[in-house]
């Protein structure tokens, strides 16, 4: 009795110890070998990074590279365009000066000349308080006139001449008309007051008498 009492203990000792190693190694076999990188991720609490998640990475470093380059390339340009502006405008008010300077002296020398018509007049006038003759008065004159023609011959100025008598309404402007059985056109009969070109322009018109042919 005893002796088969101790051999179902036995067996019951023996199954226990076997179930208890059996369960252990099942949960050795369970605990599989965890990557290094994994591992690592885990421990940090996230996952970890994909190749497509590296280079996205890698363009947008990229892109603020281009972007912060963009923005100092635009303050340059932006420096740039301002002094350039700064020295246009000196530039203007430069010209602007020299030009109001221009306008105020361009006319030195010719004034300078007429100065000297002028004091040919004062001595003319003073000769005639001296109770000089007409004759020598005359001449005096005569030289004051052809000097004022000779300065505005020099500054391009000179007479309109009447040719052939022919009435020109770009040169000529009538002050007074008269028909004649003679005048097979308009026709210059007398100038009233000389009309004169500035080289090849206009400067004054001529105020003429013109004849007209006869109506009727």
């Amino acid at each position: 009795m005893n002796d088969t009492g101790e051999e179902k203990k036995d067996e019951e000792i023996e199954y226990i110890t076997e179930k208890h190693e059996t369960s252990e190694k099942t949960e050795k076999k369970e605990e599989a070998p965890r990557e290094p990188a994994v591992v690592e991720a885990v421990k940090e609490g996230h996952k970890p990074e994909s190749e497509e998640g590296r280079n996205l990475k890698s363009k947008l470093k990229k892109r603020d590279a281009e972007i912060k380059q963009l923005k100092k390339e635009k303050e340059e340009f932006r420096d740039q365009f301002l002094r350039k502006l700064a020295e246009i405008e000196n530039l203007k008010k430069r010209l602007e000066r020299e030009k109001a300077d221009y306008l105020q002296y361009a006319l030195n020398e010719l004034l300078l000349e007429f100065l000297g018509v002028l004091d040919n007049f004062e001595q003319a006038l003073s000769v005639a308080e001296q109770g000089a003759d007409g004759k020598t008065f005359r001449e005096g004159i005569e030289l004051i006139y052809r000097m004022y023609q000779n300065i505005l011959l020099k500054n391009g100025v000179q007479p309109i001449e009447i040719k052939d008598g022919t009435f020109d309404p770009n040169l000529h402007h009538a002050m007074a008309t008269e028909e004649s059985d003679q005048a097979k056109g308009p026709e210059v009969a007398e100038v009233l007051r000389k009309g004169y070109m500035l080289h090849n322009r206009l400067l004054r018109p001529s105020l003429v008498k013109v004849l007209m042919p006869r109506k009727g």
